[in-house]
Formats: structure tokens, sequence, C-alpha cells
């Protein structure tokens, strides 16, 4: 359960970007574009990005950062992209191609935590937009980007902190096992079935899974001992009840790259009983309209001396 699967040509981590993250759904698609791209623009804000320069990328996903990177910044700058995903490579690979820009980037398929080809103190600024999260070697990360990064060089990242809405799964489960909840009822018992498929229930899980075993003052620690200076980070929670997609594209959404859409877990883990009436409930609750989602993103800047 959550596990990245090792698929190279159709992994986790492309099959999110690339399908999963707006449920395969052209309006959703367009939607989330404007929103990551604000979230890109940010990440660059920070970056301190400036002619001439050499920018890594690392966990590009679909070159959004680095392609907007060449964007605001022109001819001058150079970009170094990097991502686990071979297919997501290719993607923005593709994507930098179509825009005339691809002789200005370079493209390396490794790890976040062992970023092989990038030589010690080459790049002016690296950036990372929702990949440390899913590092399991988080400190080992954070001296790869010391390592690769020129002396006075500056880094960004944004990234999601899902803590919380792993210990909301748990204490459903307590709640359930304690019998403080009425188990007569049996959508709440599916609910976590549900749920649990997505963020660990237990709060072993939650300290043995890279997505949640950190929070936002953990990356502030990581960058210290890595040797950083001029730390800065900005936890953001936004709580708001989201413009609701149609349920049949909510249905083939994941909350992230780790976790099956809902229609496959619907379809892999209940009985056909179960389904119907699970979806028939939570249905029901979506298109009210009335459910907040709540984003926690943990923006985090630093300067190596």
């Amino acid at each position: 359960m959550l596990q990245p699967t090792s698929d190279a040509s159709h992994d986790n981590w492309s099959r999110w970007i690339l399908e999963q993250r707006h449920g395969a759904d052209g309006h959703c698609e367009r939607e989330v574009g404007v929103e990551i791209t604000r979230y890109a623009d940010r990440v660059l804000d920070f970056a301190g990005l400036r002619a001439g320069m050499t920018l890594v990328d690392v966990g590009t996903g679909d070159g959004l950062v680095g392609l907007r990177a060449i964007e605001r910044i022109g001819a001058s700058i150079r970009v170094i992209m990097t991502d686990v995903s071979a297919r997501l490579l290719q993607h923005a690979q593709a994507r930098a191609q179509a825009s005339g820009v691809s002789g200005q980037c370079t493209y390396l398929h490794c790890a976040a935590q062992r970023l092989d080809g990038i030589a010690d103190n080459a790049a002016d600024a690296l950036t990372m937009r929702a990949v440390l999260a899913y590092v399991d070697d988080k400190p080992a990360a954070m001296r790869e980007v010391f390592r690769v990064l020129k002396p006075g060089g500056r880094f960004a990242i944004a990234e999601p902190i899902l803590r919380d809405e792993a210990l909301e799964v748990c204490m459903l489960r307590q709640l359930i096992d304690s019998g403080s909840i009425d188990n007569s009822d049996p959508f709440f018992p599916l609910l976590l079935r549900c749920r649990a498929a997505q963020f660990p229930d237990t709060e072993e899980q939650v300290r043995a899974l890279p997505i949640t075993n950190y929070g936002e003052r953990d990356l502030v620690r990581f960058a210290i001992d890595a040797g950083f200076t001029d730390i800065h980070l900005e936890l953001h929670i936004d709580v708001k009840t989201a413009d609701c997609v149609p349920w049949e594209t909510f249905l083939r959404m994941a909350p992230h790259p780790l976790s099956p859409d809902l229609e496959t877990i619907l379809q892999t883990r209940f009985t056909r009983e179960e389904r119907d009436y699970l979806e028939v409930r939570m249905r029901a609750m979506f298109e009210s309209g009335k459910q907040p989602g709540a984003s926690r993103i943990a923006w985090l800047t630093a300067r190596k001396p």
C-alpha cells in the first residue's frame, strides 16, 4: 500500500501528473494548470534568478518550473531538469522542444537524494516543487542540494505537508475501534477502508512513510544540518470549499502520487454491495458542495554560504 510502481513506462509519478491529478478531464486540467503555475512562479520568485544563471530543477515533473524560468529570464538561462521518472523527463523534453527552448535544457534521470551527473558547485539556483515529500532520505537530498549549489547560491522549495490528513484517518480508526462511532451504520467503517487506501491509518505507518513522517519544522532542521544559512520558511494553510468537479472526474483523481484513484479503490477493495452503498453516501456528500478541503504547503528558501 502507498508504494511507487517500478514500471518506468507508466510509473506513479507520471500517472499522477499526467492523468490522476486532474482526473483526465480537460476542463479540470486547465484549472489545475492555472493553480500550479502560481505555485511555480512563487518558487521562482524565491529563487532570485538572474540572466546567465544555471538553474537545477529537481523533480521537474512536466517541466513547468524550468520552462517558466526560461519564459521569465530568457535565452541566457540554462536549466538542468532532473526526475526519477523517465516518462516525465521525456514529456518535459517534448514540451521544451515544442516551445523552441530545448537547447537551453539538460535532462538527467536520477533521484533527488543522488543527483548523479551534476558536478559540485554547478548551480546558481535550485528549485523543487512537491518532490522532497516523496523522498525516503530527505537529509541526503538536502545534502545533495547543498553540494551542487555554488557558494552564495539559493534554493527554493514548495512541499505539501500531508501529516494532518493521515492523522485524521488515524483518528477515524481510533473512534471506530473504541466504539465511539455507532458501528450499526456501516458507512464509517467503509469510509475508513477507503481513506486508508490513500493515507496511513496508524501512527506507526505515519512515522514510516515519507509523505507523512515529517513536518514543516523538519524541513528547517534538514536545511540547517546540511549547512545552509538565511533560511526562511512560510507555512500556508488554506481551507476552502473547492469548486465541485463532476463526480465521474473526482472518481479518477488521487490526492497524491502514491495513492490509487477513488475509482480503483472502490472497484478493487469492496464488494459490489459495499461499493454501491459507499458511493451513494460519498457522492451525496461530495455533490452537496459543503465539504471543505485543506491544503498545507511549506515554502522554504535558503542560501549556501
